[in-house]
């Protein structure tokens, strides 16, 4: 018998997670989402092994692991010629060694569809086509637009950036505000690529980084090497309200003129392309009410920068982490204790990479200059003598890797200066996801 009912507002990767890891500790999950299909939109996401570590855990099917893409290498290269300023040969290899899981790359319809059917087979509960408008923190109560009410004990509010829960949590519209950056986000099927060069950066996988004055490019590989993920980063120009508008092809090629010519070569094929307003959230003197009926996870709390990667990782971690602790909570009255460790192990955390997303944008898009020159020194500099043992050196590892309970305990110590590439990836990778079988220990008696 279930312990607790557990309403998710959201059916996307932190809403799925959060369902799923709350119904393997046994409790009785429905998920609401406004959406009445889940449908195939989006573009590629990097799963770094703090997600793939616990999606493995979660026993997603062969099918989706069959879309992934590894990458066997990263490079970062110069805008204006190509050149290689940083390179980490056997990416692949390295990660699993070092962090025992995969690093790879997925298209996000690929990764929400799986965990949704996963959910299903769990036995989730979803209510399609319904949208949150209001929360009742007394009753646990969420009611929808079509005025039907839905009650539980505890309320999870997984809805986004543009999360209606977190508005009623602060009993005032609360706007996603803009960073100044947009995002182009193009996807090329290999099909559609008659280069031959361009075809086999394709069809092996490896991710590239073209960083220049204001603006970066970022390209990988998703299922399987069937098709392309390029995100490109400029100043915004998207009018004030607008967050999401298709984008002129002729004008992203415009912005990218004179970088290096392989780039040039993948945009020139593109047919469509779409412009997305990077937006981000002040943060919150806390995510839980004080009657511990209702919690945040993913972007609904913390939303992130493209810049470490991280969102979707983070939002899984969040829906791992909470779904853990719920498990040891068998009455109402124990939750007051699990949310307050919830979120004295997540806010942190979330917040700290959401501050480090900005400070990557500034070391990727520096103007031309004397500190443009000395970054990419540092990065020739390790180029030319190489990286040996771990992928990520110890100046770059600001989130330790033994990622544990009590780690999360102390605080964020600062380290020396690094190249960053290796900063970047520093924060992908050594952000590994608690293990659930030892998460409590000592600390939950």
């Amino acid at each position: 018998m279930a312990h607790l009912q557990i309403i998710v507002v959201g059916a996307g990767l932190s809403g799925l997670s959060t369902a799923i890891a709350c119904t393997i500790s046994g409790h009785s999950v429905t998920v609401i989402e406004s959406a009445s299909e889940l449908q195939e939109v989006g573009a590629g996401l990097q799963v770094t092994p703090n997600a793939t570590r616990l999606l493995k855990k979660w026993d997603l099917p062969a099918s989706f692991w069959a879309t992934a893409a590894e990458p066997k290498f990263l490079a970062v290269h110069r805008y204006s010629d190509g050149k290689v300023l940083a390179m980490e040969k056997d990416f692949n290899t390295k990660i699993r060694e070092k962090y025992g899981a995969p690093f790879l790359d997925f298209h996000r319809v690929d990764l929400q569809l799986a965990l949704y059917q996963r959910a299903l087979d769990l036995g989730v509960k979803f209510k399609l086509g319904k949208k949150v408008l209001s929360v009742d923190f007394d009753l646990s109560q969420v009611t929808t637009a079509s005025g039907a009410k839905f009650s539980s004990d505890l309320v999870v509010a997984a809805d986004g950036l543009w999360s209606q829960s977190r508005n009623c949590f602060l009993d005032v519209k609360d706007a996603p505000l803009p960073t100044g950056d947009l995002a182009y986000r193009v996807v090329l099927s290999l099909d559609d690529i008659e280069d031959l060069e361009l075809r086999e950066w394709v069809s092996n996988p490896s991710v590239h980084f073209w960083i220049g004055p204001g603006a970066h490019a970022v390209g990988y590989s998703v299922r399987a090497g069937k098709m392309y993920n390029i995100v490109l980063l400029v100043p915004d120009d998207l009018p004030e309200g607008v967050s999401r508008q298709p984008g002129s092809v002729e004008e992203m090629k415009v912005l990218f003129k004179g970088w290096d010519p392989i780039l040039t070569r993948f945009l020139n094929i593109v047919q469509t392309v779409d412009k997305w307003k990077l937006m981000h959230r002040s943060e919150l003197d806390s995510w839980i009410n004080d009657k511990s009926t209702f919690v945040m996870v993913g972007d609904a709390c913390h939303p992130m920068l493209p810049y470490l990667a991280q969102g979707a990782n983070s939002a899984i971690e969040d829906g791992a982490v909470l779904g853990h602790l719920l498990g040891k909570v068998k009455t109402r009255s124990q939750l007051p204790r699990a949310l307050k460790l919830y979120e004295q192990l997540r806010k942190t955390r979330g917040e700290a990479v959401v501050r480090e997303t900005f400070k990557q944008r500034e070391s990727f898009h520096m103007p031309n200059g004397p500190e443009q020159e000395a970054r990419d020194e540092l990065f020739l500099s390790q180029l030319e003598t190489g990286l040996t043992g771990d992928p990520f050196p110890r100046p770059a590892r600001k989130f330790n890797p033994g990622y544990t309970v009590t780690m999360h305990m102390r605080k964020l110590k600062r380290h020396g200066p690094q190249a960053p590439m290796l900063k970047y990836y520093s924060h992908l990778q050594s952000v590994p996801a608690p293990d659930p079988e030892n998460l409590l220990s000592p600390m939950w008696s």
